[in-house]
């Protein structure tokens, strides 16, 4: 899929990008939250739910996301050896949001501004789970397996406790 339109709003975005890959959302509003455990609170589910689309700054200067269930960390060993890498960041809020379209607490990949490579938690499959919506005050609930299929996603084992 190519750039996103422009002139949408973050979660217009998110939802035109679910809809052109089959991926079925459904979105809910909440009230802010301060803490991804508070998030999880507000949405009747466990933190483990969340799935937390994380922007990671590849040694070449490129970029991809990582799916990372909230109970969770990213692995920086795992997720370099399955690149082949040395190095890999997380960029600053202000490139994140450069690279994405996104404010840290609404990134997804879906309808993200470049449609960067997607790396997800081999966890999160065959499950429910909960996410970014592309703007402030919303998540949405989605199959993981869908999810993964619709963004062409590669599952590993890129997290630890």
């Amino acid at each position: 899929m190519g750039p996103a339109p422009e002139g949408l709003s973050g979660r217009e975005r998110f939802l035109a990008d679910a809809r052109a890959r089959g991926v079925a959302v459904q979105l809910v509003s909440r009230p802010d939250a301060r803490s991804l455990a508070e998030a999880a609170d507000l949405l009747g589910i466990e933190p483990a739910d969340i799935v937390k689309s994380l922007v990671v700054k590849h040694q070449d200067g490129t970029f991809l996301f990582a799916l990372i269930p909230g109970d969770r960390q990213i692995s920086w060993p795992k997720l370099r050896a399955l690149l082949s890498v040395n190095k890999l960041s997380m960029p600053h809020q202000d490139v994140a949001l450069e690279a994405t379209g996104y404010e840290r607490g609404t990134i997804t990949p879906l309808g993200s501004t470049t449609p960067w490579p997607v790396y997800a938690d081999s966890s999160i499959a065959g499950r429910r789970i909960a996410m970014g919506a592309g703007e402030h005050g919303y998540s949405a609930f989605v199959d993981a397996d869908d999810l993964v299929r619709g963004l062409e996603a590669t599952i590993a084992d890129i997290s630890d406790r």
